[in-house]
């Protein structure tokens, strides 16, 4: 049988282990080309701004579903419009108070014609047009009230598509530059190659981390858009029957 003399194998020691670990990310891209380090600002600036828009629409979104709960109860308790009205002017964040109150200010600047004309055609006029002015306002209001439960939902959308090309783009950038400068100076080794490597595939990691979470926002952001939206068109056929039938 062989047996292996493990004195003549050399182990690393602790202390170069340590050094050899020891890298610092932010060095490393200080260290980068001019074109890596625009491309790490490029996706810092998505990232920043990705979160602050999760967080707003976060706050925005559940503001908007408890004044919603909120109002909703009260709007089918209350005796009659007026009411109502009182009720939706307190709900700032509802979107169904919104319609409300846009609706029911079109509602009560509409001039009926009187009780007592006798014009047929005079009369059948005016309804079609309190009607249809009815209900281009709760139109009107319902769409711009979901427009405004999907605002700045698509930059999320774009960051996490865009993201990871980017850090792509500063990646291959940065080995072109690593593959010139090996050209240079004439050495292949991998000493010489790994720096340069490391540091371009930093690039495409930045842009993994500014396009994740900008997915997974996205996704959960639409999901209760989607589930507001559908109450909201719910309420706003409700409406649109209630203020029809409203002398």
């Amino acid at each position: 049988m062989y047996t292996i003399d493990t004195s003549r194998i050399a182990f690393p020691s602790p202390e170069s282990a340590v050094a050899g670990s020891d890298w610092d990310i932010l060095t490393a891209v200080w260290g980068a080309g001019p074109v890596v380090k625009a491309v790490m600002l490029i996706l810092l600036a998505f990232s920043i701004i990705s979160w602050a828009i999760i967080i707003a629409k976060y706050r925005q979104l559940n503001r908007a579903q408890k004044n919603n709960a909120d109002f909703l109860k009260q709007f089918w308790l209350s005796p009659d419009l007026a009411s109502a009205d009182e009720h939706a002017q307190r709900m700032t964040f509802s979107p169904a108070a919104a319609i409300f109150r846009q609706s029911y200010v079109s509602l009560s600047g509409l001039n009926p014609a009187p009780v007592g004309d006798s014009r047929p055609q005079g009369i059948s006029r005016s309804l079609l047009s309190r009607e249809e002015t009815v209900r281009r306002a709760v139109r009107g209001a319902l769409a711009m009230q979901v427009q405004r439960l999907g605002q700045s939902l698509s930059f999320l959308a774009t960051c996490g598509n865009t993201a990871p090309f980017i850090g792509l783009f500063g990646t291959v950038w940065g080995i072109m530059s690593s593959f010139h400068q090996i050209g240079l100076k004439g050495s292949a080794s991998l000493a010489t190659v790994a720096p340069g490597i490391a540091e371009a595939l930093i690039a495409t990691a930045a842009g993994l981390v500014a396009a994740i979470p900008a997915v997974i926002a996205y996704n959960y952001f639409l999901g209760r858009v989607r589930r507001l939206e559908a109450d909201l068109e719910g309420f706003a056929e409700d409406l649109l029957e209630l203020l029809k039938g409203n002398r």
